[in-house]
């Protein structure tokens, strides 16, 4: 029997990748950071790790998603370039540990391939990076606004701790401040579950 599921890789970022994460980040989110700063997190961050998110083969882009016209031109754009290795990112996300704390820092999805569990794939990559860092707790920001990304981080045990007013650059708006704030051996059973729910739709290859 044939296996049906989205096949993807998640990898370390690296600096061929940033054009293209650059690319992504305007297509997501109204103040984008500039290449610069994935340039630093990736080189000079010691506390940073950031991860990309590609289909394990190129083929699958244009049988399981309807989006072949964008990839052929996104392909196209880049022949010839390096290795081909960032040819056709599918999200990306990153994370900062500190002390005892895991910070997702920046995460997001392609609106190409949005509504396959991706971003809920690379939020139980980053959790379970934590705890494979000994992270006590994990935390993030969101928009007050954004309720999708909420219900999502609710699922994964994320409360909210606080808010920050005006947070955001483009429009001053507030952001929750959520977190998992135990992360024991009971909370990674949870994980160990949500990884299980995930399998049955996507196979998943680690390269980090």
């Amino acid at each position: 029997m044939s296996d049906s599921r989205l096949h993807v890789i998640i990898r370390q970022m690296t600096l061929e990748d940033i054009d293209q994460v650059v690319m992504l980040d305007k297509l997501s989110f109204p103040s984008p950071w500039p290449a610069r700063t994935y340039r630093y997190e990736i080189l000079d961050n010691e506390h940073a790790r950031m991860f990309a998110l590609e289909p394990a083969d190129v083929s699958i882009q244009a049988t399981e998603t309807r989006q072949a016209s964008w990839l052929d031109r996104l392909l196209s754009s880049i022949s010839g370039r390096g290795n081909g290795q960032s040819s056709h990112l599918m999200g990306y996300s990153g994370m900062w540990h500190i002390a005892d704390e895991a910070h997702i820092s920046t995460i997001a999805v392609h609106p190409d391939w949005r509504g396959k569990k991706l971003g809920e794939l690379l939020v139980w990559s980053m959790v379970r990076q934590a705890m494979r860092q000994q992270a006590v707790q994990v935390t993030l920001e969101v928009r007050v606004s954004n309720t999708l990304a909420q219900n999502l981080y609710y699922k994964y045990g994320f409360e909210i701790l606080g808010t920050r007013k005006g947070y955001y650059r483009d429009n001053s708006e507030d952001a929750y401040m959520m977190g998992i704030v135990r992360l024991d051996e009971a909370y990674r059973e949870k994980l160990h579950h949500f990884g299980r729910e995930l399998a049955q739709v996507l196979r998943v290859t680690d390269r980090w």
